[in-house]
């Protein structure tokens, strides 16, 4: 009988296959298409691209509501009456998932809430091995899963390098004259994920291969990774040989397992096509 079962939104970008291996309940975001509404997930992801080609216009993504979160909550507690739920939320301040989560949790004192700050697979990273720790630890109370929670989250770096800045003008999150100065100057701006938020920290210059190789590099050093495992989402359209390359850079700075995963609608509509991002934690 499961003790704690964990719980996050689509936009951590954690697939069918991940959450069956590991047990997690896995929330749908949305995506807004004109009038038409969508659970994330449950659409292909080119429809993103195609709709923004044609119109020239993004869709609009939205948070889990407070409706998705009590029909989760209230599955699973009708299928495991005695199991703890640790929801491990995407960052609060860039989405209404977690706060919608909080309404829903009224009154129902099985559901224990943690903000990870990260998104994506910095939030993937984080329930993943929050899933590992439980299959190691069946025992464990949901006091202190959240306090192991807590420090993973404290450890959890996550960055990601747009192929360019088209869908991030389009959102109206960078002007078109700093989007066309980017183009003419093949210039990739590093986005981190710092406490929650995404702060643009670096530009490189050149091809994606090539400032792929130094982004992973640069990182896993700025922040002295855990070399056990690290974690790589892309956005449709990101071609094999930039992925080769990131593969190989981490490879070569020593980390012992490389992990794949390709993102959802939420994540595509905010980083555009053929976009790389990698996570990992610092060490203790």
């Amino acid at each position: 009988m499961k003790q704690i079962i964990l719980v996050a939104e689509t936009g951590s970008d954690i697939n069918a296959q991940l959450a069956a291996e590991y047990g997690i309940k896995i929330v749908p975001m949305h995506v807004s298409f004109d009038t038409e509404t969508l659970d994330d997930g449950a659409f292909p992801v080119e429809k993103i691209v195609d709709y923004y080609h044609t119109t020239g216009k993004l869709p609009k993504t939205s948070g889990c509501t407070p409706e998705d979160f009590e029909r989760a909550f209230d599955a699973l507690h009708a299928e495991y009456p005695d199991a703890q739920l640790l929801y491990l939320a995407y960052s609060a301040v860039t989405t209404c998932s977690c706060q919608s989560a909080v309404i829903a949790s009224e009154h129902r004192d099985y559901v224990t809430i943690l903000d990870t700050k990260q998104v994506s697979m910095g939030q993937c990273n984080v329930v993943i091995t929050m899933a590992e720790l439980l299959q190691e630890h069946p025992d464990m109370t949901i006091k202190e899963a959240a306090e192991a929670a807590e420090k993973l989250i404290s450890r959890a770096k996550m960055c990601f390098l747009p192929d360019n800045l088209d869908f991030l003008r389009a959102g109206g999150r960078v002007s078109n004259v700093a989007a066309l100065g980017a183009r003419i100057l093949s210039l990739h701006p590093c986005i981190e994920v710092l406490d929650g938020r995404l702060v643009a920290t670096k530009k490189y210059r050149g091809k994606m291969g090539k400032v792929a190789a130094q982004m992973v590099t640069e990182y896993a050093e700025k922040y002295d990774l855990d070399r056990d495992c690290l974690w790589f989402v892309y956005t449709i359209g990101l071609s094999d040989a930039v992925q080769k390359s990131a593969d190989e850079a981490a490879k070569a700075c020593g980390f012992k397992k490389v992990r794949w995963i390709r993102a959802n609608g939420v994540i595509t509509t905010h980083g555009g096509p053929a976009a790389l991002g990698m996570a990992g934690f610092s060490k203790e």
